[in-house]
């Protein structure tokens, strides 16, 4: 539990406002540390999320105010950075996206708008529901319908034993406990969740082949920065010069796995049959690859 905020915070004098801000890092370290307790669980979800995706399902975020914000950056990176479909990626958040910073705060009691946003979940969408106090309205009646629609439901609160983790196929328990300002979910319940997301995306992109030795190898290069980023990953991994690497690049369209693939010396053809053989594992096609190689030697 967060210690309590020194009793000197409101003074301007700087000792005081250092002793504050070391408590508020003591309480999302904290956070950290409680987000590390539900391994198990997050690699469930992590599983979960990875088998929906492989077999074409849809990944539904819901969740209102702050969660909702946790949940938005999460499904937000997951085009760009393991080349999920836009099209498996929904996000549900109580009263849409905040506009110029409003998010009013009456919209996570909408219970029914949640029910209609459910509907468009189907049997055997993976769906994410985000709760701190785990009795929002609005993530309740998500997760309830989702559930009524077979969708699997993944659930993340701050709080053990609560009405959401009890709807929950794969419930992950967060209990951050008080806050360092009473009530403000955004700081040690927000961190928690945010934690929680990055590893279960990203183990979800690990065991979808999408990483690498920890390179993006699935990344979306659609603009400078990330073509640059996949030259240096093709580069890496091939170990082709860079000019090679760029021309594998450009005769894949860009595809990160199969530019690799080229860069070793196959076809482009070849490179994305060996793709598909193997589901998209990149270490599996290269060690096909050094096969052959060893084989013509």
């Amino acid at each position: 539990m967060p210690a309590s905020p020194p009793t000197s915070a409101d003074s301007p004098d700087g000792q005081a406002v250092e002793g504050t801000l070391s408590e508020m890092l003591a309480a999302q370290l904290e956070a950290v540390r409680i987000a590390g307790d539900a391994l198990a669980a997050i690699a469930e979800g992590a599983t979960e999320m990875a088998e929906g995706i492989r077999r074409g399902a849809r990944l539904h975020y819901a969740a209102a105010g702050s969660s909702g914000l946790m949940a938005l950056a999460d499904a937000s990176e997951l085009p760009g950075t393991f080349g999920i479909a836009q099209n498996q990626i929904i996000v549900h958040m109580a009263g849409g996206a905040p506009l110029n910073g409003v998010m009013p705060g009456h919209t996570e009691d909408n219970a029914e708008a949640a029910r209609l946003a459910a509907i468009t979940v189907e049997a055997g969408d993976v769906v994410i529901v985000l709760s701190a106090s785990g009795t929002t309205p609005y993530a309740l009646a998500f997760a309830e319908t989702a559930r009524a629609r077979q969708g699997r439901v993944i659930a993340l609160a701050n709080v053990a034993g609560t009405a959401l983790s009890k709807l929950a196929h794969i419930p992950i328990t967060l209990p951050t406990g008080p806050e360092y300002v009473e009530g403000s979910t955004r700081l040690s319940a927000g961190t928690a969740q945010k934690v929680a997301l990055n590893m279960m995306s990203t183990q979800m992109g690990i065991l979808l082949g999408h990483v690498h030795n920890g390179l993006m190898v699935n990344l979306r290069p659609d603009n400078i920065k990330l073509r640059r980023r996949a030259g240096d990953i093709v580069q890496r991994i091939s170990g082709a010069s860079r000019l090679v690497a760029e021309r594998a690049l450009e005769a894949t369209g860009y595809d990160t796995k199969a530019a690799t693939l080229v860069a070793r010396g196959l076809t482009v053809d070849r490179a994305l049959a060996l793709l598909d053989q193997h589901k998209g594992f990149l270490s599996a096609c290269l060690a096909v690859c050094d096969a052959e190689t060893e084989n013509q030697s």
